[in-house]
């Protein structure tokens, strides 16, 4: 348990530029007997720890509408940055446990996406879209052309491929309700946006899509022929208004990420990372058959595209880029927009900043410290005391719906949703970022099985 947590941490907080891996509360008796004596002691305060974290129970209940379930949609599971399907036995959504396979067995229709690393959201939209309904990822031509990569990705068998089409049986378009964690969420809404207005209202290199490709090979997702094929859009800790943290770090890619190779391959035995992919294949940094993951690491780390590009995670992240995108990035009129915080810091008495709480992962303290005190104001964004609580790697006032340069609406929800508009249901207390995906020692798989009940009770049209 100790190697499987360890390792864990340090894919997911790292991967982010949180600070270095440290083991987290879990501990397994084999190998805790082959500790030294401090060991076993540090071990047996783990084991404390994990009793003491796995009495806190979910501050925010989730509960199906009136009237029970109303639609049979499937739900699509989006990961955040460095997120993944499933590596070395860890579900990114349930860790050692599968929320994806606990819902099929309860009988919801469930996929989970496996999106862009690091990509931008529009890229990681794109790639949804073709994962979802199957075909050729198109990042189209105005915009592969203004940031420098290639037009075409990967090619998917499609998860859903019926998605879209009219359903013989109900005489409806077949449609999906969409759960997205951290920026998994800023994903969804981009994703929606496409369907529903193409990119109207985006700046592309010379016009959008459909006036920039007039060789008839135009993606459906940009043609702005409203497709509503979204029922919902379920956002998990999402920084809606980007992270502080950003303004921490130069770029995703730096320093911390090849520490977080380090112990990860350290971790798995000093073995190949042979199924770790970043998925960037659009700027030419695919991994190359036989190549070393080291050798990959470094191509990838050293590329030039994380200080010359905004098409990737680490602008969309920034509170300027996440402006940017809110201005275009709209909630639709059609769709059921939910949304939940997290957070696990409390006030200092002395200072006022947020610190972590004690059962926080330890991989986040030093961004959690960070985050809780940190002020700036940028081209007009004021971060202040506003900001400081956190959930170790976002900021929890950015995680009800956007509003930074955004005209959404958010409302608290009480039971009766309002459609087109953000249903805020509150702050998951003493939750950090992972532990509300179950990658901690909480299994997470009954809250959501509340969230699918949820959304199987909506009356769509």
């Amino acid at each position: 348990m100790i190697l499987k947590r360890f390792l864990f941490t340090g894919l997911a907080s790292l991967v982010v530029a949180a600070c270095s891996v440290a083991p987290a509360y879990a501990a397994d008796s084999t190998l805790a007997a082959k500790m030294p004596p401090q060991g076993v002691e540090k071990a047996e305060k783990m084991k404390k720890l994990e009793k003491l974290e796995r009495k806190i129970k979910a501050s925010v209940d989730v509960n199906p509408l009136a009237g029970g379930k109303k639609n049979d949609e499937p739900i699509i599971l989006v990961h955040g940055l460095g997120g993944f399907d499933e590596i070395y036995g860890l579900n990114y959504w349930g860790g050692l446990t599968d929320i994806e396979k606990d819902l099929r067995n309860k009988g919801y229709r469930v996929y989970t996406a496996d999106v862009g690393t690091f990509s931008s959201n529009w890229d990681r939209a794109v790639e949804l879209f073709a994962q979802i309904k199957g075909g050729r990822a198109d990042y189209g031509t105005a915009h592969s052309e203004k940031y420098g990569h290639a037009r075409y990705g990967r090619s998917y068998s499609g998860l859903y491929p019926e998605w879209g089409e009219i359903n013989a049986k109900t005489g409806k378009v077949n449609k999906v309700h969409l759960i997205g964690h951290s920026m998994g969420g800023q994903t969804i809404r981009t994703l929606i946006q496409l369907l529903e207005e193409g990119d109207k209202g985006v700046s592309a290199y010379k016009g959008n899509e459909s006036a920039y490709t007039k060789d008839g090979s135009l993606s459906p997702l940009f043609n702005g022929q409203r497709k509503s094929w979204v029922s919902s859009a379920f956002t998990i800790s999402t920084p809606h208004d980007g992270s502080s943290l950003t303004s921490q770090v130069d770029t995703v890619t730096g320093s911390h990420a090849q520490q977080l190779i380090g112990a990860f391959a350290a971790a798995a035995g000093n073995k190949e990372l042979l199924d770790y992919d970043f998925k960037l294949d659009q700027w030419g940094l695919k991994r190359e058959p036989g190549e070393s993951f080291k050798s990959y690491m470094k191509r990838v780390c050293e590329s030039s595209i994380w200080k010359r590009s905004k098409d990737t995670s680490e602008w969309d992240l920034n509170p300027l880029g996440a402006r940017e995108l809110n201005r275009w990035v709209k909630a639709q009129p059609d769709v059921y927009y939910f949304s939940v915080g997290t957070e696990q810091t409390r006030k200092s008495l002395f200072t006022g900043h947020e610190v972590p709480e004690l059962l926080m992962n330890p991989a986040m303290y030093a961004s959690a410290v960070y985050m809780g005190k940190h002020k700036e104001v940028t081209d007009g964004i004021v971060v202040d005391s506003k900001w400081f609580k956190n959930d170790g790697l976002s900021n929890t006032n950015s995680m009800d719906g956007p509003t930074l340069g955004s005209t959404d609406g958010i409302v608290s929800f009480h039971g009766n949703p309002q459609i087109g508009k953000w249903n805020f249901l509150g702050d998951m207390n003493s939750y950090d970022h992972l532990d509300i995906v179950g990658l901690g020692v909480r299994d997470m798989r009954p809250w959501y099985r509340d969230v699918a009940s949820l959304l199987s009770s909506l009356d769509v049209k």
